[in-house]
């Protein structure tokens, strides 16, 4: 058994492999009593597998088969993603990257270029910035409705995040264009595309209160679309539009 600490929360985790300590070492932690328990199965390693190659099918792709000990992890985020609402807590899909103290999430189907728009950042500022999590970061939701960004284990191919919360600025919406543009959107007109990139839990209470959490963000978190190319003043642009008040 291996005890986890995402987002202020101790997780108990059980039926691992020997290399599940490996991929989550900067998460582990030696607290005695966990806020919750999750166990992985053969059985769940087996339905990650199947659920690649629906997905492969669906997206006109060969379906590929993959490690057991990469199947697992895939498992255990889900597991821990369906409890985490219960903690005012809950998994997007994104980028997140801090800058002087504050975090700005990025968003975009698969394939527009978080990563890159990113990489930009940290290019254009320095020492300024750090990435929290280049793919599936927990935003915990606090009383007073603000949101603080976490760093998880799950952080893109290129493994970039840290154990560590930020508060969140924003929130971006990343689209290609031409040139680079960014516009502040409502909470109406940003929705649909946050709903599309947040985790939706099987269990009905979960998902309520996961969409309760991302009406919360949604009225107290800037919200931003921005169309961008690849040169770095795309990342100025970027910074500026949603820091300028």
């Amino acid at each position: 058994m291996e005890i986890l600490r995402l987002a202020e929360r101790n997780i108990s985790i059980s039926g691992l492999s020997d290399s599940f300590p490996d991929f989550a070492r900067d998460y582990l932690c030696e607290a005695e009593t966990p806020d919750f328990s999750v166990n992985c199965t053969s059985e769940d390693i087996a339905r990650e597998q199947k659920k690649s190659e629906e997905e492969a099918v669906l997206e006109g792709i060969k379906p590929r088969l993959w490690p057991a000990p990469y199947l697992e992890t895939l498992a255990v985020y889900r597991k821990i993603a369906e409890k985490m609402p219960a903690y005012d807590t809950f998994l997007f899909h994104g980028s997140v990257i801090a800058v002087d103290g504050e975090a700005f999430l990025f968003t975009a189907k698969s394939g527009t270029g978080k990563s890159t728009h990113t990489r930009l950042w940290r290019e254009y500022f320095g020492d300024r910035v750090f990435m929290v999590n280049d793919d599936k970061p927990l935003l915990r939701v606090l009383p007073d409705g603000s949101v603080t960004a976490y760093g998880t284990p799950w952080n893109g191919k290129h493994h970039l995040s840290r154990n560590i919360g930020v508060p969140l600025k924003a929130v971006c919406i990343l689209t290609r264009d031409t040139y680079n543009h960014i516009e502040r959107l409502t909470a109406e007109e940003a929705y649909a595309s946050l709903y599309q990139q947040v985790y939706h839990p099987k269990e009905g209470e979960a998902l309520l209160k996961t969409l309760e959490l991302l009406d919360i963000l949604c009225k107290n978190v800037g919200l931003y679309r921005l169309g961008c190319n690849m040169d770095p003043e795309a990342a100025r642009v970027a910074y500026e539009g949603m820091t300028r008040g």
